[in-house]
């Protein structure tokens, strides 16, 4: 019993410790055969979404960024099952409105219409988690939560990421304002 007592902290500071990032490179794949489609191709090829272009390092700067949500998301309950909804407004605002989040949503969403406008959708609903928190109730941070994870599902639901070169990205965002 004792042993359990002292085990546990130390396996939780073992796991609090993993990085919060998956490797930043992928196992290189060999390519399929000439004439044959590679299972990514036929992946993307049966997943009906509106593809939203993006070069390299933006998908990955979208992934670390969508992560990122999910923790604070993550937070926000923890919060509400401590009962301590300053934490709860501190983990909402990392998902709410800012101008570098609405920049980054712009480029982003460039080359895929609709998409921006879905993600701004996002960020302004779960500004209400915050107002919700810091207005000290429970309920109302329970449905702005219900509200901005709706946004959510629905834009992962219509996007999907589609990651192209260079010259497939000034193609397909050169003649946008």
């Amino acid at each position: 019993m004792a042993r359990a007592v002292f085990a546990a902290p130390l396996l939780l500071s073992l796991a609090c410790s993993a990085p919060r990032h998956p490797p930043t490179e992928a196992p290189a794949q060999a390519a399929p055969p000439a004439g044959e489609r590679s299972p990514a191709a036929a992946l993307d090829a049966l997943d009906e979404r509106s593809p939203v272009p993006l070069l390299p390092m933006m998908a990955l700067h979208q992934k670390r960024n969508m992560q990122d949500h999910l923790l604070a998301v993550q937070e926000v309950v923890g919060a509400l099952a401590r009962d301590d909804l300053a934490a709860a407004a501190a983990a909402a605002r990392r998902l709410g409105t800012s101008d570098e989040m609405m920049r980054q949503c712009d480029h982003m969403g460039r080359g895929a219409p609709g998409f921006t406008e879905r993600a701004v959708a996002f960020h302004r609903t779960a500004d209400g988690i915050a107002a919700a928190a810091e207005a000290g109730d429970t309920a109302a941070v329970l449905g702005a939560l219900e509200r901005t994870l709706a946004t959510c599902t629905g834009c992962h639901a219509t996007f999907k990421q589609q990651v192209v070169d260079d010259a497939e990205w000034e193609r397909r965002t050169a003649a946008l304002p």
